[in-house]
Formats: C-alpha cells, structure tokens, sequence
C-alpha cells in the first residue's frame, strides 16, 4: 500500500516552547547495565547452563556457604542482563523502573524474583541497586509432546520501581558559566530567531548562536536563581524558520512526503504505462503407433504430444503531458499529476525524472 503525505505551508507560522526545540547540554540520561540472577521460576529457567551455575555457586559463596557448580539445578533460575535509564538531577535514595531480559536459555520470566543486581554507567561505577518481583507481560506454554504456546514476549520482564540509585551524575548545570541550549533540529535562521527573543527579554547580549545547532546563553552567577531562570527561557516562544524543501521517498514502504516549500520551474512531463500480458497454454494431442505385419495394419495408442500455445497481449496507457508554469506550489505540482490518473509509483518515477532534468526546487532523499 502506497501513502502520499503532504505538508503545506501554514499561511501564518505557529510559535514553539524553547523546550520544546532544544536540549540542554549536559542535562540528558545516562543509560545503566548490570547482570544478575532471577529466582523462582517455575521449571522455565537456564537448565543445566554453565554461565547460570557459575553465577549461582558465586552467589551462594559470597553468603558463606560451599558448594560447586554440578551440586545445583537451575531449571528455576535464569541468567538476566538488567538495564534501566538515569535521569538527571535524581538523587540517592530515589528510585527507577528497570527491565530485565534473559541472558540463557530461560523460556519465560513469569512469576520470577530478581535478586540484588548493582547497575553500572559507562564508566564502570555503580549507580543503582536493583532487586523486587518481576512483571511479565507475555506467557509461554510447552506441552511434552513438544508443542509449544507463546504469547507477547515472556522472556522480558519490568520490576517498577525496582531499582534504588546510590550515586548522583554530576552535572555541570549548577557550576556552569553559560547554559547550552543544542536545536533538535539545526538551522541557521531558528537559532538566529532564538536568540533575538532571549535578548528582547533577558536583555542584549545575554544569548548568542555559536553555530546553526547551539545557542550559548549566560546563567545567573547565584546557582539558587538557575532553576527559575531556565523556567522563564524554555517558556518562551519562538517561531522557527520555514523547514527546507524537501521530498522524501520511501522505496520499501512507497511512502512519499513532500514539504510545503517545493517548488517546480518551468517542465513538460508525459507519464504513460505499458502492460505485457502473456497468457501460457497448452494444445494436447493424442499419438499413434501404426503397426502392420501378417497384411493386417493395427494402430496403437502412443505418447500424447504437447504443443505450446501462448499468447502475448501489449496495453499501452497514453497519458496526456502536463506543464509545470514558473514556481508552481506544491498543491499545483500534486493535482497535476493527479490529473493523469498517475499512481504513487508513477508519482515517484515522475519526481525522480523533475530532480534528475533539475526542475524539482527540491532534495530527493530515499530512504
């Protein structure tokens, strides 16, 4: 199925939050790892995995106790890798949702207990500690016949709340001299337009655009003033520049979309289509054996001969062509080609030809 989205330009721009165009840099998630150990399965852990009874023996000596890796059945424990994402500013103490994924063997998650498992940053530290009863949103069913019922995903699991943080990220947020703000979408005109409306209300020179991506903004030298300053500057509104012109294609999809600032200089175009039909048949006739001997002649059913029969039929669809007049809008470039009957297909083909004769205003990006 083939989709054509357009995007025409609104006749009056609409103004955005800065928080909702930036990111401050240095104020972002930071993303944990840890492995450890789920208990309590019912019969749907690792088995008789090595990783799994290594992992227990480490567990059961670091409690005290002696015990080696063949001494332990672990059909109801599974092998997890735990992983949860940082927010920032959040404290020690606080606490975070993590998920749990199975490492092993283990067919389901259901019903299991994740026991103490330290999340690690990128940095080798830990920051968090994550244990609790896990939730599984999926179910799986094997029968011993070998048939099998799975449902969603068993072998992912959440535990809300499930992990308790133990160290803070630093950030330079409250030691900073200037906040960053990074564009989630960089153009020269919208920083530009970001930093004429801090000045007007901070006052001159309090914000300035390093690049089309960034937009360099002085703090205030008391931190305690730093969280009702960003307040007031991600509240205020902007209006962003016009996007580029752009058409997008999907091949795989046929999804085209095409912006609101396409243009099309002056262009004749005629789009038809040609259909081959070829009908494969097959005429049978039944062989004979002609036998003669004693003055008798005999005739004897033989092989059938096969005698291919096809036929070949050509449809060519004419089309009338169309002209493009000087800077025609988009709505222009899509009802002419709708005029024709063209289908998206023949939507993209008739794009591919504008950009390549250098008449579509436009980047063609496939995707």
């Amino acid at each position: 199925m083939t989709v054509l989205c357009i995007f025409a330009g609104a006749a009056m721009a609409q103004a955005d939050r800065i928080k909702d165009m930036v990111a401050v840099a240095g104020v972002r998630s930071n993303a944990l790892v840890g492995y450890g150990l789920v208990m309590g399965l019912a019969g749907t852990g690792d088995g008789g995995s090595r990783l799994t009874q290594q992992s227990m023996q480490s567990l059961i000596s670091r409690l005290g106790l002696d015990t080696q890796p063949t001494d332990l059945d672990t059909k109801n424990v599974a092998a997890v890798m735990v992983t949860a994402d940082m927010p920032p500013f959040i404290k020690p103490g606080q606490v975070l949702d993590v998920t749990v994924s199975t490492a092993g063997k283990a067919k389901s998650l259901k019903g299991g207990t994740l026991l103490m498992t330290p999340l690690m940053g990128a940095d080798g530290e830990v920051y968090a500690i994550a244990q609790g009863n896990l939730v599984v949103g999926g179910l799986g069913v094997e029968a011993k016949d070998g048939s099998s019922l799975v449902i969603n995903v068993p072998t992912v699991g959440r535990v809300p709340g499930g992990a308790t943080i133990e160290r803070m990220v630093e950030t330079p947020f409250l030691e900073a001299e200037y906040l960053v703000l990074n564009l989630h979408r960089g153009d020269f005109s919208t920083a530009s337009a970001m930093v004429e409306a801090i000045n007007e209300i901070f006052g001159k020179g309090v914000a300035v655009a390093l690049d089309g991506t960034s937009v360099r903004v002085r703090a205030p030298a008391d931190p305690a003033q730093r969280v009702s300053f960003m307040g007031l500057l991600e509240n205020i509104e902007v209006v962003p520049a016009e996007a580029p012109a752009q058409v997008i294609v999907n091949a795989r999809t046929g999804t085209v979309v095409i912006g609101g600032s396409v243009r099309v200089t002056p262009s004749a175009v005629s789009h038809g289509s040609l259909t081959v039909r070829v009908n494969e048949d097959f005429n049978v006739d039944q062989g004979a054996t002609v036998v003669a001997g004693n003055g008798e002649v005999v005739v004897a059913p033989g092989e059938p001969v096969v005698t291919p029969d096809s036929q070949i039929d050509v449809t060519e669809a004419t089309n009338p062509a169309f002209v493009f007049d000087p800077g025609v809008s988009l709505s222009s470039l899509v009802d002419a080609i709708n005029a024709v009957g063209a289908s998206p297909a023949d939507l993209v083909a008739i794009l591919e030809a504008l950009h390549k004769a250098g008449s579509l205003r436009a980047e063609l990006i496939i995707i």
